[in-house]
């Protein structure tokens, strides 16, 4: 193919993204409504597969900004009104309700493969050049500024003709037939691109922090590993009921982690576990426990080790083999495996560079907030670039509120995920080294004098006030129901200001006061005695932890280093507040 006939990436750009993700595509999108040029480099060809399928409400506020939410509701996705958490065997599942504080509150399951092309399709709407097959081998920094990246240097392979738009961005949108196809070796082009600035939102590989900056950290307290695969004819969670199409999660007998099972749109249902990487490593040492579904449930033809163990691992989580039921059917080939070490860094951002999504941080997927924090970021990245070429404040400032925001929501996150291990292992985890002193004071300010009551507990974060937190935090799992909050919301007993999750967090004696106020009342009713009632408004009081991110406008409200966000499209950037 001559070159002359192909599009090739562009020799300079004011944003470069790396990466087509949903990070790098909302990012990308969020830049060029604000008028910049943007080229975003994938180094694979979409769709592509890629794990990670249940969303949360935020993401509904996220889309809206670039006007993409009625695409998400619109596709048809399964519709996921809330998640159901069993971590006790013998206790009933708990349930958060999505949609019981707005009826278009619910989330969405998804098949990534589509959630990802239609996000990088919407990037190109709104302006982002997107070249696929395009990968960045190295970065060029500044002589004057060693630390400020300044151009990528790339390959690129163009896609076979013919293509239809959006799909590719050298297709021809005119071209009405379909021109014979000539199979030929694919050409490689390389090329440098310069930048005003970088987006890396290069994924798990994380070209910025892995290659250049090296300062990933890995927590120590949260060094899995996820084994998962594809099911068809399975039974539904909550069928029939303002449940249907929420995923279940459950905590394994065995004590090593927890399971999934998310209905997909496809027909399918993705079910796989999350287990300590020590536990898994010893037990694959042993003899592989027996299947608890008969053998033509799972056909095995490769007859191989990793199908068993699998399904051994699934067996770990009764309940969830009963959704599966003697009816399902393992697709087979769609076993896979994968490192599920969560990580973060002291910096997600520099001179000319912010980092976002799991470029720079990943959470244990436990809370399914993986999509929440890359579009979290990639705003955050969107805005402060934009607050730099306005010169709303200088780029060094920008650079370091960018690290401030992801650093805040990924702790928030990282606290509730921790604490739901500490009730999954029944046991405390060490996990001082894993949070960073600096970003729990920014995220949990809030929260510390409810810890710490009148004790003295001494200016510097410890280990005892992590779990206290862990403790306060895990509230947040409590086996609850929607009708149990109705309940007690309608007995007109309680004030409304208690039942409230938008209202601060509370200390606990002031929820135990309110409930003896109301012990003669409670006590009456069957279906709401005094511990149920305890339950509620404990788990409410946990739930104001996060919910603030379920926000996009917490952007605009949550002050960082004087800043927040000016969420106005055409003039995207940072203000004080």
């Amino acid at each position: 193919m001559p070159a002359q006939n192909v599009k090739l990436p562009p020799k300079h750009v004011d944003v470069l993204v790396i990466g087509g993700g949903p990070a790098g595509s909302y990012a990308a999108a969020a830049l060029a409504r604000e008028g910049l040029e943007v080229a975003v480099f994938e180094a694979s060809k979409f769709p592509r597969y890629h794990i990670g399928e249940s969303l949360i409400p935020s993401v509904r506020h996220y889309l809206r900004f670039i006007d993409a939410e009625e695409k998400l509701a619109n596709h048809g996705f399964v519709r996921k009104p809330g998640a159901a958490l069993k971590f006790r065997q013998y206790a009933e599942e708990g349930y958060t309700d999505f949609v019981a504080i707005g009826h278009n509150n619910n989330a969405w399951n998804v098949d990534r493969s589509e959630f990802d092309l239609l996000l990088m399709n919407h990037a190109r709407t709104c302006g982002a050049s997107v070249y696929e097959l395009t990968r960045v081998n190295s970065l060029a920094f500044s002589q004057t500024d060693p630390s400020r990246p300044i151009s990528a240097t790339w390959s690129h392979t163009p896609p076979p003709a013919p293509i239809s738009p959006p799909a590719s961005p050298n297709a021809s949108r005119d071209s009405t037939k379909s021109p014979e196809l000539v199979v030929s070796e694919p050409i490689k082009y390389t090329g440098t691109t310069t930048f005003k600035y970088l987006v890396d939102a290069s994924g798990r590989a994380g070209l910025m922090s892995t290659k250049y900056m090296k300062n990933r950290h890995f927590n120590q307290s949260l060094k899995n590993i996820a084994v998962w695969g594809y099911w068809k004819d399975v039974g539904t969670y909550g069928a029939g009921t303002k449940r249907e199409g929420s995923p279940w999660f459950e905590a394994l007998t065995d004590e090593s982690g927890w399971a999934w099972f998310i209905p997909l749109n496809n027909g399918t249902t993705s079910v796989g576990i999350v287990t300590n990487q020590e536990v898994y490593n010893q037990k694959l040492k042993r003899p592989i426990p027996p299947s608890p579904f008969p053998s033509a449930s799972a056909p095995d033809h490769s007859n191989s080790d990793s199908v068993a163990r699998y399904l051994a691992g699934i067996s770990l989580a009764p309940h969830l083999v009963d959704l599966i039921s003697s009816k399902g059917t393992l697709l087979e080939g769609t076993i896979a495996k994968a490192s599920d070490y969560s990580y973060s860094a002291p910096s997600y951002a520099g001179n000319g560079f912010r980092i976002a999504g799991d470029a720079g941080a990943f959470i244990d997927p436990l809370f399914s907030s993986g999509i929440h924090l890359a579009m979290t970021s990639a705003l955050s990245a969107a805005a402060t670039i934009c607050a730099s070429f306005r010169g709303d404040t200088n780029e060094t400032e920008a650079a370091e509120w960018h690290t401030n925001r992801v650093a805040t929501s990924y702790t928030r996150f990282q606290l509730v995920v921790l604490s739901a291990y500490k009730q999954i292992r029944a046991q405390n985890m060490p996990i001082l080294s894993d949070v960073d002193e600096n970003n729990f004071d920014r995220a949990f300010a809030f929260l510390r004098p409810v810890i710490q009551g009148a004790s003295d507990m001494g200016t510097r974060l410890s280990e005892t006030e992590l779990q206290k937190s862990l403790d306060f935090c895990v509230n947040l799992f409590s086996p609850t129901t929607p009708e149990q909050h109705e309940k007690l919301y309608q007995s007109g007993k309680i004030s409304k200001e208690l039942l409230d999750v938008t209202s601060p967090v509370m200390h606990p004696s002031l929820l135990e006061r309110a409930l003896l106020q109301v012990t003669p009342a409670v006590e009456k009713d069957n279906e709401l005695d005094l511990p149920t009632s305890k339950l509620v408004l404990d788990k409410i009081n946990a739930r104001r932890v996060v919910h603030a991110e379920y926000g996009i406008h917490n952007l605009e409200s949550e002050t960082l280093d004087g800043y927040v966000v000016r969420l106005k499209k055409g003039s995207l950037g940072l203000e004080k507040f």
